[in-house]
């Protein structure tokens, strides 16, 4: 018989345990590259991420309720409304802002008697027609604070890349169990 004319050889079948194997690595190795993309998407948002403290409604600022565990608050208990988006001259009480962030909103906070950082500020937030608050906040340390539901970025020196990419990471998220 030539070279040619040999038969093909036998193909070998694959056994249903070997396909399953297979099928289990591959689907095993997906979930790694996925966990892997979403572990790198998670670590690269703006921002400290806090632990989430619920989203219970109470009726009154004055109601007592678990502290927050940030200052400005990133979740927790908060009222049943929210404050109107956009710019604020008054300090927006705790129990409010953070029912904005439930909302998906992010709150813009600042510290100081700094009038070209705050035109900067109400310049940025003046970009977004809703879901986004600013408003000072006596009594914080940092000089200003931007916060989401359960994350927390400060600064002391105003830096408008920053602020912008924090917004346009959380703005709209809504966080309703």
């Amino acid at each position: 018989m030539a070279r040619g004319d040999r038969e093909p050889k036998a193909r070998r079948r694959i056994s249903k345990s070997q396909r399953t194997a297979i099928a289990v690595t591959v689907v095993v190795l997906v979930a790694i590259v996925v966990g892997y993309f979403a572990y790198r998407a998670q670590a690269n948002l703006p921002g400290t991420q806090m632990p989430d403290q619920g989203n219970l409604h109470i009726p009154s600022v004055d109601s007592p309720h678990v502290p927050y565990n940030s200052d400005p608050p990133t979740s927790g208990p908060h009222l049943p409304y929210i404050a109107p988006w956009g710019v604020h001259t008054r300090p927006i009480d705790r129990e409010l802002q953070v029912h904005n962030l439930e909302d998906g909103g992010v709150v813009v906070q600042y510290n100081c008697e700094c009038p070209e950082i705050v035109a900067k500020l109400k310049a940025i937030v003046q970009r977004y027609d809703k879901h986004v608050v600013l408003a000072p906040y006596p009594g914080m340390k940092p000089k200003i604070a931007l916060t989401a539901w359960t994350r927390i970025e400060t600064m002391e020196e105003l830096d408008e890349a920053r602020v912008k990419r924090f917004i346009d990471a959380y703005i709209g998220i809504d966080h309703h169990k």
